[in-house]
């Protein structure tokens, strides 16, 4: 591990301490705050040096995992894979690791690593394991306060790379979906694990989306993407009240790349007005569904054949979609296309593919292959780098999303985790 700047390093201390006062209880999730990927921070720099911002402290010996960041309780919390266990580890704001708990068995098969980024609600945090473990861990020591298999339990389908989903909380539930012949997602009591509601089953395998809550009125509302369906559920009581068939919507191509393409959904959906945007990568199309408003009716609106995200997110910035492209699995372009139209604004090359966050106007791209990172001005008049550069440290792929809090802008890569100062 190593330090940067120890006169900033201790500032952050003091914030982290101040910060942990109270267990305040807003969440801190997957892909920022409402889980759309554009962050509210403000203050945050508009073009970084010629090297980069300051690297503040690097740790690297993380469990290999590509789980995304959670930033609460002056606490860093990502998972990993130690033996056959995910573990929950956690930072303390000069990166040293103040603890590791395992939670549940890890993904056998191929791509074991980690992928669910933890969910922390005020001193609990909740995640789920490669083979369909959720946890409920004391989120200041780490204990396990309850664990469910959730997979034995309700008698979950998996697909190709077991379960990825980050859980959601809603009100007192936590939202898991194990698909399968009994029900498709089921919400437990976020603080015992009992099972509250689950819903009918829709015969399904699970994909790899971390579901998306929606407040209309009084009600809310979970979407989310199954294997094959593009769900819309009652949080209250598990009502699955619309689906569409998205594995069989215009699906040639994709089915072309490989069979098993149109169902395997990774992006969480972006809503926005009644409306909701989803993409899977793989040629298979993106599309925009307008959701009537007793919710029981989805209308395709448009399809898109330019933007098919492979599984680095999509933002939504003043009515454009940016993201990236899958041309193959070692090669995407980064595009912009219209919010109301599915029209391409730009397809562009830079790098390769890889995810993407937003802050302020400005994007984040993170590309998958060598650990670039962009500043690109948000317009959909071009792919425009404001400055980049490359992270120091880390093997292998660049899975793992950004995240920012509190003017920090942490990167992962392997087992190497990064914090930046940008403000």
């Amino acid at each position: 591990m190593k330090t940067r700047n120890l006169l900033i390093i201790n500032v952050f201390v003091l914030l982290s301490i101040a910060c942990s006062s109270g267990y305040a209880q807003t969440i801190s999730e997957w892909r920022g705050l409402g889980r759309t990927g554009v962050y509210n921070e403000s203050g945050l720099l508009k073009v970084w040096p010629e090297n980069g911002p300051q690297l503040m402290w690097s740790n690297e010996n993380l469990p290999q995992g590509y789980s995304s960041m959670s930033v609460a309780n002056g606490i860093v919390y990502l998972t990993g894979i130690k033996d056959s266990m995910d573990v929950l580890v956690a930072f303390d704001m000069i990166g040293n690791i103040k603890w590791q708990t395992p939670y549940g068995h890890t993904w056998v098969g191929s791509f074991p690593e980690s992928r669910s980024t933890p969910t922390v609600e005020g001193d609990r945090v909740y995640v789920t394991s490669g083979l369909g473990y959720i946890a409920c861990l004391n989120a200041i020591y780490g204990q396990v306060i309850w664990q469910v298999n959730g997979y034995k339990k309700f008698g979950g389908r998996f697909g190709s790379w077991g379960y990825t989903e980050s859980p959601l909380i809603v009100d007192n539930k936590v939202i898991f979906t194990p698909c399968g012949e009994n029900t498709t997602i089921v919400a437990l009591d976020k603080n015992t694990g009992e099972t509250i509601w689950q819903s009918k089953s829709m015969k399904d395998t699970v994909a790899y989306v971390s579901p998306l809550l929606v407040k209309e009125g009084e009600k809310n509302l979970i979407i989310t993407i199954t294997g094959t369906y593009l769900l819309v559920v009652d949080a209250d009581n598990g009502e699955i009240l619309s689906s569409s068939n998205y594995a069989g919507l215009k699906n040639e191509k994709s089915i072309k790349a490989w069979p098993g393409a149109p169902y395997t959904n990774t992006n969480t959906p972006i809503y926005k007005d009644h409306k909701i945007y989803i993409t899977g990568g793989y040629d298979h199309v993106g599309a925009m569904y307008s959701l009537s408003n007793d919710f029981k009716t989805l209308t395709l609106n448009w399809t898109d054949e330019t933007l098919d995200v492979h599984h680095g997110g999509v933002v939504l910035v003043d009515g454009y979609l940016y993201g990236s492209n899958w041309i193959n699995n070692k090669i995407g372009k980064w595009c912009c296309i219209d919010w109301n139209t599915g029209k391409t604004m730009y397809e562009k090359d830079w790098k390769t593919k890889g995810s993407i966050i937003a802050n302020d106007g400005l994007l984040y791209c993170y590309e998958e292959k060598t650990g670039y990172i962009a500043l690109v001005k948000a317009t959909p008049e071009d792919f425009a780098i404001v400055s980049s550069f490359q992270v120091q440290y880390g093997k292998g792929p660049c899975w793992s999303h950004p995240a920012i809090s509190n003017g920090v802008l942490y990167l992962r890569h392997g087992s190497a985790l990064m914090a930046y100062k940008i403000k």
